[in-house]
């Protein structure tokens, strides 16, 4: 199990510092009612990096991702290497985007659109965005369902890989947790904090995201290659 969790963790944590859902987080909390709707959007992601994974695991199915090549060791199945090459492939192009579009000064840093209806969203609408923007994101969505490739991919017991998969979760959580518990803890005053948290997030996400999606691509390539050339 330790050598899955390596695998995973970097992927949990690039996960958890994509500054879009923490910017987000931050606007929610900054709502009317935004102790509940920071628990729920929380929630939300927890739920959707949760089903994603597990929906990896479900569709592999037990001994469907790996090939015995003899009774004491196990290769990871040749369509898990493909996998991992094209996830790669597609990260590595996104953080290459994400670099050549990055803001050149502060100025011209951006938000999406989508952002400025956060304040008029309701609690099951906050819920929503949540699960979205963690299992349906086409940036985080590669990040999880490789993750839960290496999870299958390594001959676990069913109870270990779900305690994997829990783990990466959790890792992926902790960027929303973050601003979620200064906020239950410092309430109005920790407005300033998390406005200077938003602030940065927003003029550096591109750039961020750029080379976090580039570094896990490269590792995820060779992750891919390592499969198919044993």
């Amino acid at each position: 199990m330790g050598q899955v969790l390596g695998d995973v963790l970097g992927l949990a944590a690039a996960v958890a510092v994509s500054p879009l859902p923490i910017i987000a987080m931050i606007l929610v909390l900054a709502t009317p009612r935004g102790r509940l709707n920071g628990i729920l959007f929380t929630v939300g992601w927890i739920l959707g990096l949760s089903v994603l994974g597990a929906a990896v695991l479900a569709i592999v199915g037990p001994g469907g991702s790996s090939s015995s090549s003899s009774t004491t060791s196990s290769q990871p199945a040749t369509w898990v290497g493909v996998l991992k090459l094209v996830l790669g492939a597609l990260l590595v192009f996104f953080g290459l985007r994400q670099w050549r579009r990055r803001p050149k000064g502060a100025s011209d840093a951006q938000l999406p659109k989508w952002m400025a209806s956060i304040d008029r969203l309701t609690p099951l609408k906050v819920f929503g965005l949540g699960v979205a923007l963690a299992a349906l994101n086409a940036k985080n969505a590669p990040l999880t369902i490789a993750a839960g490739a290496s999870i299958a991919s390594s001959g676990l017991p069913v109870e270990e890989q779900i305690a994997s998969l829990a783990i990466f979760v959790l890792i992926g959580t902790l960027g929303l947790l973050a601003p979620l518990g200064v906020f239950l803890v410092g309430g109005d005053r920790a407005k300033t904090t998390l406005g200077g948290w938003r602030d940065w997030a927003a003029r550096h996400n591109v750039a961020v995201m750029g080379v976090l999606f580039f570094v896990m691509g490269l590792k995820l390539l060779g992750d891919g290659i390592s499969i198919l050339t044993p």
